[in-house]
């Protein structure tokens, strides 16, 4: 195994370094993901970066921690001292909007109008599962594209599986080109379904019984406009993914020290090699590291033995505190296993870890101690 200095994440090195131009915080939801893609974008910002934040974060608990009466789809700039060589921006994915605008840059006119006002369409571009993951990496293409910002930092959505992601695009243009969807928009008078004659008709007529006649027809009407414009969609969804591979582009991935969740790191990690992804490190928030001094130097079973001799001697205030400490050393005991189990499966991925902190982070003086404990993992303050 790796030592335990090349494990570090170097965090400024990350954010200062010039080619860096894309940062994806990714992981299981849950475990921090907001907080640390905010406090990367403003520990970069201040230290010379011109950086965007975009967040799909529902609980827009990242407004306010960066001091923004809200968020839209309009990057906001964010108000930072006086002291700081850069600037930040941030901005909250507003899905349907951003599937609007890719479908009127793709469409003419007339056409975009018909797909816009199609009920299926606007179903499918409010709820459709993968359409958020998918429009997160559109707006992150778009973001790129105008060349505003020289860092772009990524909070993934909060899906169920991290992996979704990264799937979203294929599997969304695998339904827009699926074969049911062809089956049920298919005119019953034409092309290969005239042969079908009668038996094609039974069948459409018992799907629109179960569906709906007008179902149907808004979908015949939605994939016929639609088809003008889906090349344009797989197009930029290729062009995304392969941003997401560039050397620009470095991928953080966040956990909290449970099994659940390093399990889900893991999984990415794996995906992210498969699809030779650029991972940079992995971020363990809520870690409960023990203090230094002699303190840390005794272990759980020599405090809970003290702790007994003191209980049988009255004390009882330093043996409850010996007894805090014996559960503390068994609970970083535990991280360490699930960190270094991590480490060792992943060839010495690089970590930081944030402490666990007694209260969430709601201003910027809190997102500013994270980055100050992401940049100071391990070696020090």
């Amino acid at each position: 195994m790796t030592s335990r200095a090349s494990e570090r994440l170097d965090v400024d090195a990350l954010v200062d370094d010039p080619r860096t131009r894309i940062i994806v915080c990714c992981g299981a939801g849950g475990v921090g993901k907001t907080t640390t893609a905010a406090a990367l974008g403003l520990r970069a910002a201040e230290r010379g970066r011109h950086t965007v934040v975009i967040t799909v974060d529902p609980a827009r608990r990242l407004a306010q921690s960066l001091g923004l009466a809200s968020l839209d789809d309009t990057p906001r700039p964010v108000p930072l001292p006086e002291e700081a060589t850069g600037s930040m921006h941030a901005m909250m994915l507003d899905m349907k909007r951003t599937f609007d605008e890719v479908v009127r840059e793709h469409a003419d006119p007339e056409r975009a109008r018909q797909i816009l006002a199609n009920p299926f369409y606007q179903t499918l571009s409010t709820s459709f599962s993968g359409t958020q993951e998918y429009m997160a990496m559109e707006k992150l293409g778009q973001l790129r594209q105008s060349g505003d910002w020289d860092l772009i930092v990524v909070d993934t959505p909060p899906s169920r599986s991290a992996l979704d992601f990264l799937d979203a695009p294929k599997r969304l243009g695998r339904f827009l080109d699926g074969r049911l969807i062809r089956f049920l928009s298919a005119p019953a008078g034409t092309g290969a379904f005239r042969l079908l004659g009668a038996g094609f008709n039974l069948v459409a007529s018992t799907i629109g019984r179960i569906v709906g006649a007008q179902f149907l027809n808004d979908l015949r009407a939605f994939v016929s406009a639609f088809e003008t414009v889906f090349g344009g969609f797989q197009e930029r969804a290729e062009r995304t993914y392969r941003l997401l591979q560039a050397p620009g582009t470095a991928f953080v991935v966040v956990a909290v020290p449970e099994t659940d969740a390093m399990r889900e790191a893991s999984y990415f990690i794996e995906r992210l090699a498969t699809d030779a992804m650029p991972l940079a490190g992995l971020v363990i928030n809520r870690t409960h590291p023990l203090p230094e001094g002699p303190a840390a130097r005794l272990d759980a079973d020599r405090a809970t033995s003290a702790a007994e001799f003191l209980e049988q001697a009255g004390s009882s205030l330093p043996a409850a505190a010996l007894r805090l400490h014996a559960d503390r050393v068994r609970v970083r005991e535990r991280e360490n296993r699930l960190r270094e189990a991590l480490v060792s499966a992943h060839g010495g991925v690089r970590v930081a870890e944030v402490a666990a902190l007694p209260e969430d982070v709601y201003d910027l003086p809190g997102l500013r101690g994270i980055g100050e404990s992401l940049a100071f993992a391990d070696r020090g303050r």
